[in-house]
């Protein structure tokens, strides 16, 4: 799963870097202003926004990458990093309702949802047991041979 939160969040860092720096360019050709702006100033805070964001989401893709190949939940920065894109994907969430449509929403959900997925669970595979004196070691607390059958006296 964290594969493919992964790939997406590649995914949507390109496509969020690619939009703003669309939109700056489009700000700058038409030299839009808005309640007195600079529009080089709007589109040069556009294209740095994108790459900013575009970075960010990029550093989240690679946090879940990582979670995918090591096999184990994010800890420290990594953590904090899915936890704040988890945010920003329900905070992008709520404006996509309002503002944009029902696809997007269900878009921003369903990565939140992934994201979170990733951040409480991961595909952990059990150590091999190693064979020590006494018979087969526990491995995460569980036994990996069943108990002997109770005998009556």
């Amino acid at each position: 799963m964290a594969w493919v939160v992964s790939v997406v969040l590649f995914a949507e860092a390109l496509g969020v870097a690619m939009l703003n720096w669309i939109m700056g360019n489009l700000v700058d050709a038409q030299n839009m202003s808005l309640a007195g702006l600079d529009p080089d100033a709007m589109s040069m805070s556009s294209k740095v926004g994108g790459i900013v964001f575009g970075l960010y989401f990029a550093l989240c893709a690679l946090v879940a990458l990582l979670v995918a190949i090591r096999d184990r939940q994010p800890a420290g920065l990594g953590r904090v990093l899915l936890i704040s894109a988890a945010v920003v994907h329900g905070l992008l969430g709520a404006a996509a309702w309002a503002l944009i449509g029902w696809h997007q929403f269900v878009f921003m959900v369903v990565m939140l949802a992934l994201i979170v997925l990733v951040l409480v669970t991961y595909d952990g595979r059990r150590a091999p047991a190693t064979k020590g004196p006494d018979g087969p070691e526990e491995v995460d607390g569980s036994p990996l041979t069943p108990p002997p059958a109770p005998t009556t006296p």
